[in-house]
């Protein structure tokens, strides 16, 4: 154990250190530990206080965290067959650990004593919320249960944490498995040079001949919105579609319908009529109903737009090619030949603008203009991969605020897709702020041997918004752990992440770092119109996808799903008021929404949806006052990114904002209301 460098003290995580058989032991020592601190306080003679309870019970752990941290976020950037297999031995172990905190009678009724004593213990909102939340999750987690319903709970929790891993270990090879090499060079036509030359390298790399073009984002992505062939595209997107959806040793239907049963049992073992229930009891949304008539009121709006446009991109193909009847396969293609049409732009005139490296000097520019950080990049960090960038980050008066990870393409141990996660969290303990250490990881086009990693729009955009993120996390100013940073109700968490967006569509904002990567001309004006005028271009289908999905989620874990026993069908009956296209047998969603069967996001993928009135709300207010005006932006840091989950979300937004958000910003911004 001595000589496993995850047990010894480490400030930065040790990643050159690290192999993989360290982790297991290092797990199993860590849950001994927790174990250990839990039995400190539930075998202490003392009446049950604040502090020796509640705090000593949130600080708690603090290695096991710290450990996971760099186990579960190397599975997801990457990842091995042997830390998979890992993964799939602690999960249950995690689980396991997990229940016998949240189903500690002892523990509980120390909780509980102080939780009936917080109105008279003088205690700060940041520790009565903690007081409330800890109660809460003990509450909601069985600890009222009698000891057989308990064992039954914790037979799920340990099967639901193996099926999730399984799910994504699924994608993730499915994702992989599927390669199209193309070898005569008119198969693409239409592709971009970048797009062309990274297929190129990505087939030389693979010691193939050709081009090769896969189902990683920078990959798929162009090949659908730009080749010609409309038969590989068809080819491309049915495998797309269908990850997870081939009745073999890695199709997802059987697991998607034991997670949503054992969800529901779940929620109906604690009290709640389904797992929606149980979930949006901690949301701003509150309940089921109030998502579905949120979510409808927006399709209300939305709809008429989206069918209106759909007609238009149909019209618009028939006249170009002759198609009669548009397929999912050429939805991004007319869409962008559309575009390019009505504004003369495309991704190809904007990506030379979008150098990555003045795309990240740009992120933190207005970092420093509105949060007044410094970003310098330091290579004494530790890295668990060479391409992961590493920054150390401070204020003005150059203290120390945050170290920050950034990776930045894909690799064939990455999970698609992009996130944010931290690897040590803030908090306050014997007086001394401990500074989080914050990543991002991303997908992005990689640079070639003629140019370098230049992005798309959507990419930008992509990178502003986990930026947002890791903000949230790096500005973050509590006491507690499990109060810090992003630990907010699911449906605030986007706000920080989704308003930072915004910038991108900015003048003021753009002429910091949208400069030709040859000629270092600053983006023409014209162009920045375009890019502003062009941002609501088919949005009413955009929007419409978005619902859909809310919708599918909210489908799944609103009502008892026993007696689905069709997932395909089940999906097509949910989208049957939000599809344009025609439906693909071959294709299902269910099978490859890592967000609700993978990730956080179960009954709660409205939230993207309900955090754009949020951020559509709280740029009004920055627009209306100069988009860098130094007091509004010290309004959102110290209300917004400081706090937390110290307090109730809509108290702090109300603090930053003084109102309650309206959903007319958002509704004018997509253009669905003049």
């Amino acid at each position: 154990m001595i000589t496993n460098p995850l047990l010894k003290p480490f400030d930065i995580a040790p990643f050159s250190k690290i192999t993989s058989d360290h982790f297991l032991p290092a797990i199993k020592n860590g849950i001994a530990i927790a174990k250990q601190e839990v039995n400190t306080i539930t075998s202490n003679n003392e009446p049950p206080t604040f502090s020796n309870t509640i705090e000593a019970l949130d600080y708690s752990g603090e290695l096991l965290d710290r450990i996971t941290s760099v186990f579960f976020n190397l599975n997801s950037a990457e990842t091995t067959d042997e830390i998979q297999k890992i993964a799939q031995e602690v999960s249950p172990l995690l689980s396991e650990f997990s229940n016998d905190i949240a189903l500690n009678l002892d523990l509980f009724k120390r909780i509980e004593v102080v939780y009936q004593q917080r109105e008279s213990l003088m205690l700060t909102p940041e520790q009565f919320r903690l007081v409330e939340k800890r109660y809460r999750s003990f509450s909601r987690n069985g600890a009222n249960l009698p000891e057989k319903e308990k064992e039954k709970l914790r037979k799920i929790d340990t099967e639901l944490s193996t099926l999730s891993l399984k799910f994504g270990e699924n994608i993730l090879a499915e994702t992989n498995k599927f390669e199209m090499l193309l070898t005569n060079e008119s198969d693409l036509t239409g592709l971009p040079e970048g797009a062309k030359e990274a297929a190129k390298a990505m087939a030389k790399a693979k010691n193939k001949e050709g081009w090769l073009i896969t189902l990683d984002y920078p990959s798929y992505i162009p090949f659908i919105t730009y080749a010609d062939n409309r038969e590989l595209r068809k080819k491309i997107s049915l495998a797309f579609g269908a990850k997870g959806f081939h009745d073999n040793d890695l199709d997802n239907q059987e697991i998607v319908l034991k997670i949503a049963n054992l969800r529901h049992q779940r929620a109906l073992l604690l009290g709640y009529s389904s797992h929606a229930d149980y979930i949006l009891e901690e949301r701003m949304a509150e309940t089921p109903d109030r998502v579905f008539s949120f979510l409808n009121e927006i399709l209300e709006k939305a709809k008429p737009a989206a069918e209106k446009e759909f007609k238009e991109l149909e019209a618009f193909a028939k006249e170009l090619d002759g198609i009669d009847r548009l397929q999912k396969w050429d939805g991004a293609y007319y869409s962008e030949k559309l575009k390019q049409k009505r504004f003369d732009l495309d991704d190809e005139k904007l990506k030379p603008y979008f150098k990555l490296e003045n795309v990240i000097n740009g992120v933190f520019t207005i970092a420093t203009k509105l949060f007044g950080l410094q970003f310098e990049e330091i290579d004494t960090v530790d890295k668990y991969h060479a391409e992961v960038k590493t920054y150390r980050v401070t204020n003005l008066e150059n203290n120390f605020v945050s170290l920050f990870y950034a990776d930045f393409h894909p690799r064939s141990g990455k999970r698609n897709g992009a996130w944010m996660t931290s690897y040590k969290s803030q908090m306050i303990k014997s007086d001394k702020n401990i500074r989080p250490h914050v990543s991002i990881v991303c997908n992005f086009t990689k640079p070639t041997p003629s140019k370098p990693s230049l992005l798309t729009f959507n990419e930008v955009t992509t990178l502003f918004h986990e930026f947002g993120h890791a903000l949230h996390g790096m500005l973050a100013n509590t006491t507690y752990p499990s109060l810090s940073g992003t630990n907010v109700y699911w449906d605030f968490v986007e706000l920080p992440s989704q308003v930072l967006e915004n910038w991108c569509y900015e003048k003021e904002a753009l002429e910091l770092f949208a400069k030709h990567y040859e000629t270092e001309e600053i983006i023409p004006m014209e162009l920045v119109k375009k890019i502003k005028e062009s941002s609501t271009f088919m949005e009413g289908m955009a929007t419409l996808r978005q619902l859909s999905f809310g919708l599918l989620d909210m489908a799944w874990h609103s009502k008892d799903p026993s007696t689905i026993k069709n997932v395909k069908e089940y999906e097509e009956k949910v989208f049957s008021t939000t599809s344009l296209y025609p439906n693909v047998k071959e294709n299902c969603m269910s099978t490859a929404f890592s967000h609700i069967f993978q990730g956080g996001y179960s009954a709660g993928y409205y939230s993207y949806k309900w955090a754009e009135v949020l951020d559509a709300d709280a740029f009004e207010y920055f627009k209306e006052n100069g988009i860098f005006n130094p007091e509004i932006a010290a309004k959102f840091k110290e209300h917004v990114l400081a706090k937390g989950g110290t307090e109730n979300p809509m108290i702090l937004y109300k603090r930053f904002r003084g109102q309650e958000p309206k959903p007319e910003a958002l509704l004018k911004r997509a253009g669905l209301i003049k």
